[in-house]
């Protein structure tokens, strides 16, 4: 009989226990084992899940393992699940083998019934404890069973809060008899919303609400979230059934989430946040604001509300828990935990997440304590969230105060960063609105799992309610978001789409929907409008990380820099060299750009050979900054590849200033600029194309780069240079580059005194360009893979107008599982990378190549780099940091 139950106890290893029993049962199990006190339990496994939501029925064994595993709970706690004078209540949650934080269901206090109630209540002095169990338990069951609208139960909340004049009042101020009421009510909507009344069988409660965890694996957040982070659909969740132990049973109960080290700043210290007399539930979900964890984190006048003060003992016993834990991981965790009457449990416990600082500050100093070693810090360190380290902030408070600046509200500060956007209240509209191309800010009276994807879309989060861990804060956390939460000062008005500040340093006003907003998460304070921001200084710890995985990585981690400053700047980041300077990116000063529009509409060669020198001496400047500020590193310039359309895009006074730099009347102009108009100037006149068609321009941008060479070598500056040709599909195109690098060198220098060398690159961004590899291998010795145009060209997707429907094919349609411009399409566009490099190899077996463009950034294509023996990638300068991570890392797997 294969097993399909497995109880906290077994002894599994640690591939068995992720693969089957999912992140959360696999951390009670290993509580279990250290000794930590959790309440007993067991786990029906994920393969049951995925064999159910396939068939829509159970394992004939599953119904008598179940049964075994619930009688040994029994045993265990001397109490029985259903039986009217001694209940056991169990908690029926999901967990998959990768952390997915409240995007799947769970269901507290089952086998609550009729009958059971009454034990419930003589067991506990505090008589409201077990009706309020029971209103819980009603509310989980009708919105997750039974699929009644959540705003059905708020809205009878509500009407019996009105009732006694105060709507605001919290949950568990409500009055005996109205909460007695409230459960009718409850009952009532279950049974006529559904057409059968709420189960007293505490069995048919227990396999219903089974069901119910396996089939939310599918809901529509859970989905979004596994597109988002890339987790595959065959992963699945299990179950895990654990005995209740309940926090709401009076002042000496209570429910909390405790951090082994500050999430925000990987300071070591316990941190976290506890509420008394309350479910784990209400902590996690932002409906009160809990207190913290310690008198020293509480706010003034405030301490003795902490656990810390509150129940000395419980505290003591949950941090030396809590320090086992994280030595036992070597990370830091995120542990739920209930307080039943003074005596602490531990609910679960898993791999915190968040910010970039508190991630490399813990990982760095646990490899000083000894908990860590170095290859181990290394992989701790998620390469995507780097960036947040190079993320901007506010002005300082005080220097903004000074200049009549202040902030309209202020809040808890829940995860760093600066940002500033339209106030949007709707998680779909934020989704739309940044689909569109505006930043936006997401403000909600609190969030839910159900808000993931406009948390994604928005630049920062916004919430009314909710501390340090509660849902918006964790999750913009892991997210790299900045957020401000708690924010007890605002009013979110859903109805009028307005956010009304309670009150306030400045004049109190009222912001509209679509209004700008700024917010600090570093700080907690929100302003109204748009503020300056500045650069976050990054940390030793940083420095100290990368210069281990700098020790360790094979691949060279490049930077796309377009000019002097970011060139300069790529190398405070890391970067070992420039891997493309787009030159039309040079082009963007007024002057330039006029000089460029008068060389495309010039009368003659002699007319466009003037314009084209004076953007041959700007250019020269230019690469000369750019070959001092990398001083010898290498340095790919990529010749001019805009399509030639986009300089011809004017405005009437535009048209103007060119008729009279030529010389011609505007209507000429005009009629030159019609000439000249493209149907689809993506796949026109562009790139190599271009450079040989328009007469004297890319010998133009050569002899700037030699002469540039040449003079930064005179100074006694080293020049490392490549220049990179683009949209190649006709090894003849590459050859007639040559030829012209050849022509422009010998008109230039005397052969036997050069002072620059100079190497050829092909830019391989067409499906064609793969196919003739091999030949094109015979004219260079490196290939540079554009990400970007390789994708548009094999999948026939404008970059630029993809917004327009794939948010839907990702969100609604389920079509594709990616953004194929953010994450390397590696079946298509990846299939022809691999041809084109085997096929060029046989050619040149000692070919350079590397991938550009915005995927070379993402982990999984740096993996697939590593894989497929790629020399480089090149990425924008805020992901060179993460670049140089995950090239680390995958060589570290790779030799495991």
């Amino acid at each position: 009989m294969p097993t399909l139950v497995y109880p906290f106890d077994a002894k599994l290893s640690a591939t068995e226990r992720m693969r089957l029993l999912g992140t959360k049962a696999a951390g009670l199990n290993e509580m279990t084992a250290l000794g930590i006190p959790v309440p007993p339990g067991f786990t029906i496994t994920s393969e049951v899940g995925r064999r159910y939501r396939e068939t829509g029925r159970w394992p004939d064994e599953l119904q008598e393992q179940v049964e075994r595993a619930l009688r040994s709970v029994e045993e265990r706690t001397e109490l029985r699940f259903g039986h009217p004078a001694a209940p056991l209540l169990v908690s029926v949650r999901s967990g998959a083998a990768v952390s997915m934080p409240g995007m799947m269901d769970s269901l507290l206090n089952v086998g609550l019934t009729e009958r059971t109630i009454a034990a419930l209540k003589s067991q506990s002095s505090h008589e409201r404890f077990a009706l309020d169990s029971y209103r819980r338990l009603l509310y989980m069951y009708g919105t997750i069973v039974r699929g009644i609208g959540a705003d059905r139960f708020q809205q009878l909340l509500a009407e019996h809060k009105a009732a006694f004049g105060r709507i605001r009042m919290l949950d568990y101020e409500l009055p005996l008899d109205a909460l007695e009421a409230l459960i009718e009510d409850y009952l009532a909507l279950i049974e006529n919303e559904s057409g059968s009344p709420f189960p007293q069988d505490p069995r048919v409660q227990l396999w219903d609400a089974i069901g119910a965890v396996f089939a939310s694996w599918e809901n529509l957040r859970a989905r979004r979230y596994r597109r988002m982070e890339g987790i595959a659909e065959s992963v699945g969740t299990s179950c895990t059934i654990q005995a209740m132990v309940f926090g709401n049973t009076g002042p000496e109960s209570g429910s909390g989430v405790a951090f082994t080290r500050n999430p925000s700043t990987g300071d070591k210290e316990l941190y976290g946040e506890f509420l008394t007399d309350a479910q784990g539930e209400d902590v996690v979900a932002g409906i009160r604001t809990p207190a913290a964890l310690t008198a020293r984190q509480s706010p003034p006048g405030k301490e003795d509300r902490s656990l810390e003060r509150l129940l000395p003992k419980s505290f003591e016993a949950i941090a030396e828990y809590c320090r086992t834990l994280e030595t036992h991981f070597g990370d830091i965790q995120d542990v739920e935990f209930t307080v039943q009457n003074g005596t602490p449990f531990l609910l679960q416990t898993r791999s915190a997440k968040r910010t970039a600082r508190a991630a490399v500050r813990a990982a760095v100093e646990m490899v000083h304590e000894g908990i860590l070693e170095r290859h181990e810090a290394l992989l701790r360190v998620d390469p995507r969230a780097l960036g947040q380290l190079v993320q901007a902030k506010l002005r300082d408070p005080g220097e903004l105060a000074a200049e009549g600046i202040l902030p309209i509200a202020v809040g808890l500060p829940a995860s760093p960063g600066a940002a500033s956007g339209r106030v949007v209240f709707d998680a779909d509209d934020a989704l739309r609105w940044a689909a569109e191309g505006q930043d936006v800010i997401l403000v909600r009276q609190e969030t839910s799992a159900e808000d993931i994807h406009g948390m994604k879309a928005a630049k920062g989060v916004v919430t009314a309610a909710g501390g340090m861990t509660s849902h918006a804060a964790v999750v913009a956390r892991g997210l790299g978001k900045c957020c401000v939460v708690g924010c007890g000062a605002l009013e979110v008005d859903y109805r009028t789409r307005q956010l009304k500040p309670h009150r306030s340093e400045v004049e109190t006003q009222v912001i509209e929907e679509g209004d700008l907003l700024s917010i600090d998460g570093s700080t907690g304070k929100i302003y109204a409008g748009v503020l300056d921001v500045i650069a976050s200084p990054t940390i030793a710890e940083f420095d100290e990380l990368m210069e281990w995985a700098d020790d360790v990585r094979r691949i060279r981690v490049y930077a796309d820099a377009d000019t002097p400053q970011s060139a300069r700047a790529a190398l405070s980041y890391g970067a070992e060299g420039v891997g493309l300077c787009r030159t039309e990116h040079l082009f963007f000063a007024a002057e330039r750009l006029l000089a460029m529009r008068c060389v495309l509409l010039a009368e003659d060669a002699e007319q466009r050979a003037d314009w084209l020198g004076r953007i041959e001496r700007a250019q020269r400047d230019d690469f000369a900054e750019i070959f001092e500020a990398m001083q010898g590193r290498p340095v790919t310039i990529r010749l001019l590849d805009r399509p030639m359309q986009e300089f011809l895009r004017l405005e009437e006074r535009d048209v103007d200033a060119i008729a009279s730099a030529l010389n011609l009347e505007a209507e000429e102009i005009r009629t030159r600029i019609r000439q000249r108009r493209e149907g689809n100037p993506a796949f026109g006149h562009r790139g190599v194309r271009a450079g040989l068609t328009v007469l004297g321009l890319y010998d133009m941008q050569l002899r700037a780069m030699l002469w540039a060479a040449r003079d930064c070598a005179h100074r006694g500056t080293p020049v490392d240079l490549e220049v990179s040709v683009p949209m190649v599909a006709y090894p003849s195109e590459l050859e007639a580059i040559h030829l012209a690098l050849e022509r422009v060198r010998s008109e230039m220098f005397d052969r036997e005194t050069d002072l620059v060398d100079i190497r050829l690159a092909a830019m391989v961004e067409l499906p064609r360009a793969c196919i003739v590899a091999d030949q094109l291998a015979r004219h260079t010795e490196v290939f540079a893979f554009g990400g970007n145009d390789l994708t548009q060209t094999t999948l026939g997707i404008s970059r630029d107008d993809a917004g327009r429907f794939l948010p839907t094919y990702l969100n609604d349609l389920e079509l594709v599982h990616s953004d194929p411009f953010a994450q390397l399409d590696e079946t298509g566009v990846g299939e022809l990378i691999e041809l084109a490099l085997t096929r060029a190899r046989k050619v040149r077996p000692r070919l350079t190549a590397g991938l550009c463009g915005e995927q070379a950034a993402d982990p999984a294509a740096i993996a697939f780099c590593e894989r497929l023996g790629l020399d480089f990638v090149s990425c924008q300068l805020h992901a060179l940091p993460g670049a140089r991570l995950a090239a680390a890392q995958v060589r570290l797997r790779a030799n495991k």
